[in-house]
């Protein structure tokens, strides 16, 4: 098949992009992580994830906005569901792209990460798949999670400690109720 592979960030590419690969699939990656704040951080990991595809000969597709205030936008007054919010701005724009570009279907590298919620981004992509009318390929690639890190730190990958949104952010730094400075 012909894969239109959402990814969030480099490290999260890496195992399934070699399990697609290794199922005789043609896979090309999509950046579109408009969540991702401040905006250095969303480059470093576009440049983190367009070093790897070269490594790797894969081509993704990235364009040059920075969409932030679109998911900011949505998101605000409703940070408890943001999460739902961020899988399906990102998901939809996969699906878009895999209709438009004759894709046989689309997954997400959001599937690697054991923080992220499985069977939410599974529900939104099936219900995706159905309105674009292009497959949502499920797989489970928390299998590979720790393949996966120690390939990214033997590469000396830049890896992130948040999923990418301020909130996230937040919530690394910040535990109410404790000593603060």
């Amino acid at each position: 098949m012909k894969i239109l592979l959402h990814i969030c960030c480099a490290p999260c590419a890496i195992y399934p992009l070699v399990t697609l690969r290794e199922n005789g699939h043609n896979v090309m990656g999509l950046f579109y992580n408009p969540n991702i704040q401040p905006y250095l951080e969303y480059k470093k990991r576009l440049d983190t994830v367009n070093e790897y595809a070269e490594g790797v000969g894969l081509e993704v597709i990235s364009h040059d906005e920075y969409p932030m205030e679109d998911f900011l936008r949505s998101v605000v007054f409703r940070e408890e569901d943001r999460c739902r919010y961020c899988y399906y701005s990102r998901l939809r724009y996969s699906a878009h792209i895999a209709r438009r570009g004759q894709f046989d279907g689309f997954t997400t590298t959001l599937l690697y990460s054991k923080f992220q919620d499985h069977e939410m981004i599974r529900s939104i992509g099936e219900s995706l798949a159905k309105k674009y009318r292009v497959k949502f390929l499920y797989h489970d690639f928390r299998e590979g999670w720790k393949k996966g890190i120690k390939i990214s730190n033997d590469l000396g990958m830049y890896r992130q400690q948040y999923c990418g949104c301020i909130y996230s952010e937040k919530e690394r730094f910040y535990s109410k109720g404790r000593d603060r400075f």
